[in-house]
């Protein structure tokens, strides 16, 4: 899964948003003879990105723009959660 890049368009902003997101993942645990777990091999199996806010505005559904990687114009993020995808 690529990262997407969100834009803020309320004030601008590129690089500081809250994300909220639901992931169903499969992952090796590892356990320690003491105890302690270390979580290894993750892996994302689905991604749903549910909400999206701009950390120096508080803007957040049609506001916040999507710039999934390599594409120059950004799609709306209203709806996000939804089962289409960008």
């Amino acid at each position: 899964m690529s990262a997407a890049r969100y834009r803020c368009n309320a004030c601008g902003n590129v690089t500081r948003f809250d994300v909220v997101a639901s992931r169903r993942t499969r992952a090796f645990h590892h356990y320690t003879i003491g105890g302690d777990l270390e979580i290894e091999e993750e892996d994302v199996l689905d991604e749903r990105v549910e909400q999206v806010t701009c950390r120096w505005c508080n803007a957040s559904g049609d506001k916040i723009a999507i710039e999934p990687s390599g594409v120059t114009e950004p799609a709306d993020v209203a709806g996000a959660g939804s089962d289409s995808q960008t």
